[in-house]
Parts: C-alpha cells; sequence; structure tokens
C-alpha cells in the first residue's frame, strides 16, 4: 500500500551540505490507530549489591529501613525512598518476592541470577537468558543496538560474581560497558572510517562467518556427544556474531541520532559516584529518547565485596566504611542509619533517571509511560537471598497501575514479575524461568 505524502518515515534524515541528521521520534512518523501499537515500548533493569536497611518495625531506627511502613495505597515511604515521594503514582514498591532457586544460593552468588531465575551450582555454574536478552530475541531488530548492557565495573567478571546483568540464551555474559564516554561513542559517535569502508568489512566479517558455520557441519558428524555440546555452545557465539552482523548492516546507512556530547559529563569517573551515576542515567536515558535501544541493563555494582568498584561509593560521599561493611553492620547500633543513608543516596540517583523519563512528552503521555524500570537486588539483608527489595516504575502507558506497597508470600516466584514485564512489552511469552502466572495485580 502507497504511504500518503503526509505520512513520514521513521528512517527520515535531515540532509543539506553535505550533512545527515537523523530526526528524534517525532508523532507525525506513528499514525492513526498504529499509535498505540507502534509506540516504543521500552524496558530497563537496574541492580544494587548486598541487600539494604532492615531493621525491625517499632525499632528507633525503623524510619532507615528500606522498606514503607504500612500496605497497600495507603504505605508511607522510609527514609531511604524518600526521593520517590513525587514519583509516587508512577512507582510500585514490591516485598517478597525472589527467586526459589535463588534461595539457597550463597549470598555473593545471586547477582549473576536476577534477571535470570537460574540457579548456578556444581563446577559449570551454567546460568541462563536474562529477560533483557530474551526480549531482544523478539523486538532487538526494531532498533539500532537491540539491547545495551552497562556496569560500573565493565567487562563480565567471573561466574557468581558477574559485572554484568545480560547472559544470552546459551548462559553467557554480555559483556557491560562502564565508560560514559565510551558509551556515548559506541551509541552516538562516528564511527571509524566511511560508511563504505564499514559496509566492506561487515560484508568481509559475514563471508567469513558463513564459511565457519558451513565448515562445523561437517566438522559436527565426527565429533562425540560432549564435543558436540562444546561445538554447539561455539557456534551460538558465531551465530550472535552473524547476527550483529547483519544488524549493523541494516543500520549502516542511517545516521545515528545527532546529541551534544556537552549534554552529559563524560569525563567523570566512579571516584565521584553521583555524578558518575548521574551520567550513566543521563546516558540510558538518551538512548531511550532517540530510540536507539530500547531494551536496557546497569549493574550499580558486583557482589564481590572489596573487589568491586562500586564497593567504594559510600566513603566518596562522605560516609564511613565500604558498602559490603556498611552492609554486613546493618544490625549493629547506627548500623540502619549508616546503611540507609547510603540506600537513599542511591534513590535520588535513580529519582534523577525516573524524573528524567517523567517530564518528557511522549505522544499522548510521558516517556515513562512507554518504560518499564526494574530496580533492586537479590539480597534483602546481607547474604539473604528472600524478599528482594524492588521497585517498579513506569509503563502506565502499557497498562500498568502504580501507587501501591505490594506484598507476596514466597509462593510467588519473581519470574512471575519478568513474564508481566515481557508480556507489557508486546514480548510473546508463556513462561520464563520458574513462572507460575502473570502478577495482573499490577495491571490496570
Amino acid at each position: 500500500m502507497t504511504q500518503p505524502s503526509w505520512k513520514i518515515s521513521r528512517r527520515t534524515c535531515l540532509q543539506g551540505l553535505g550533512v545527515s541528521l537523523a530526526l528524534p521520534l517525532l508523532d507525525g512518523m506513528v499514525h492513526g490507530d498504529q499509535k498505540a501499537r507502534q509506540r516504543p515500548r521500552r524496558m530497563c533493569s537496574v541492580y544494587f549489591p548486598f541487600g539494604v536497611a532492615m531493621p525491625r518495625d517499632g525499632s528507633p531506627d525503623r524510619q532507615w529501613g528500606w522498606f514503607p511502613t504500612g500496605i497497600g495505597a495507603d504505605y508511607q515511604l522510609t527514609n531511604p525512598l524518600q526521593p520517590l515521594a513525587s514519583l509516587r503514582k508512577q512507582v510500585t514498591i514490591l516485598g517478597g518476592l525472589s527467586h526459589p532457586k535463588g534461595r539457597s544460593m550463597g549470598g555473593h552468588d545471586t547477582g549473576d541470577t536476577f534477571l535470570t531465575g537460574a540457579k548456578l551450582s556444581g563446577s559449570s555454574f551454567a546460568n541462563t537468558v536474562s529477560i533483557d536478552q530474551y526480549a531482544a530475541a523478539f523486538v532487538g531488530d526494531q532498533t539500532r543496538f537491540p539491547s545495551l548492557t552497562l556496569s560500573s565495573d565493565g567487562g563480565v567478571g567471573e561466574p557468581t560474581r558477574s559485572t554484568t546483568l545480560s547472559f544470552t540464551r546459551s548462559g553467557r555474559p554480555v559483556p557491560a560497558l562502564a565508560s560514559p564516554q565510551q558509551i556515548f561513542d559506541r551509541l552516538f559517535g562516528k564511527g571509524d572510517g566511511s560508511t563504505e569502508s564499514q559496509r566492506r568489512r561487515l560484508e568481509q566479517s559475514g563471508s567469513l562467518l558463513d564459511l565457519l558455520l558451513e565448515n562445523s557441519r561437517s566438522l559436527k558428524r565426527r565429533l562425540g556427544t560432549r564435543d558436540k555440546k562444546k561445538l554447539d555452545d561455539y557456534l551460538d557465539s558465531v551465530r550472535a556474531v552473524e547476527k550483529r552482523v547483519q544488524q549493523s548492516q541494516r543500520w549502516l546507512s542511517i545516521p545515528k541520532p545527532k546529541v551534544d556530547p556537552k549534554s552529559v559529563d563524560l569525563d567523570v569517573d566512579q571516584k565521584a559516584p553521583r555524578e558518575y551515576l548521574r551520567s550513566m542515567y543521563d546516558l540510558l536515558f538518551l538512548a531511550f529518547q532517540t530510540d536507539t535501544t530500547r531494551l536496557a541493563t546497569y549493574m550499580i555494582g558486583q557482589v564481590a565485596g572489596a573487589t568491586t568498584i562500586a564497593n567504594a561509593f559510600p566513603a566518596c560521599i562522605g560516609l564511613k566504611g565500604n558498602w559490603h561493611g556498611l552492609a554486613h553492620g546493618a544490625g549493629k547500633a547506627g548500623g540502619a542509619e549508616r546503611l540507609g543513608k547510603f540506600d537513599q543516596f542511591l534513590a535520588e540517583q535513580f529519582g534523577y533517571f525516573l524524573q528524567r523519563l517523567h517530564e518528557t512528552p511522549e505522544g499522548d503521555g510521558t516517556l515513562l509511560d512507554h518504560t518499564l524500570v526494574l530496580y533492586g537486588s537479590s539480597n534483602s539483608r546481607t547474604h539473604q537471598n528472600r524478599n528482594y527489595p524492588l521497585v517498579l516504575a513506569g509503563g502506565t502507558g502499557l497498562g500498568l497501575k502504580h501507587g501501591h506497597y505490594r506484598r507476596y508470600g514466597n509462593d510467588v516466584p519473581l519470574s512471575n514479575l519478568f513474564v508481566t514485564m515481557l508480556d507489557r512489552i508486546g514480548v510473546p511469552v508463556k513462561g520464563f524461568a520458574d513462572s507460575t502466572a502473570e502478577m495482573s495485580d499490577l495491571l490496570a
């Protein structure tokens, strides 16, 4: 069917003086009854390690406990989550959820499985797919980058001490980016060389991958069972590269969005946690605003104790002790307040991210209305893998309702939330990990 002249292609560029400038996503690019269906649906997950302050109800320092007092719509925020007060109608506080398979794992082992729901055991510590990578297999081809994986440490780390939240279908870690400058260059930079030279390199890569896959088929017939499994794992990685090559070829002739580098502090590093975290959140915001990706993860810190970069964040903002030490001391006199102040600092930066999304118009709502954001940890108290502290934000334009503190029993796995989130962003899913149902109480 011929497109009427007044309709605008999403790939439209402004051209002049030899320069192409990609337009942001405009209302005119989504037409009529397509608007609700084609409006970008996004999902972001943010993780922090070591759990939170959890003084008992009635204790003098209860106001420094992370979880609210009260329940339902009448809950009262305590000090740590007070920075989210202005966003009350856009957030839901969740208590009681966890991954059943993770409850018997070591307290420092569950960061790897926060988005997978797997159980790491034995000598292989084999993981499974994370929700972002599961979603990317269905909707990742709609944007230049199928997903964006960030962490404060970068790379992949090691099993049970991973520095990434994202894992492929075969359970392999997806390397995370940590440098704001590197992330900006990847998302919005010009790249290396001319378009034609990049195209030739991609075509050459595609040819080599085709040859490799062809040769592997004849080799596989001569291998034993264990070697076939190893080869299959290897070929999964090759196919992932092949898919990235194909994705890159599709987007090569489409200019990247023009973003002012001065809009983000790209020179900041992890020694200035407030500025660093805000730069990372700014980059996530820009990636969503420009529709460069619709799926993202950010691991603020990993669970390896003294070896993690984020472990020094509390001291960098004037608190005494490191993050791991604050978590271990939360049950001592004054400990809940000390950890609670850092929990509050983290919530302040998270609230900054949500506020930027909430203040950005999109269609008949805001960017936050069409974005699901999960924030939390895989520990409640340090080393306890139950009752994860979680905030679910955004998505009112995707059918979610907010304004409640909801508590669940051990019979409700966290994967039920994952199924709900995946369904809301249009990913076909019958189940995920050990899910048992969708969480219909979160739906409008």
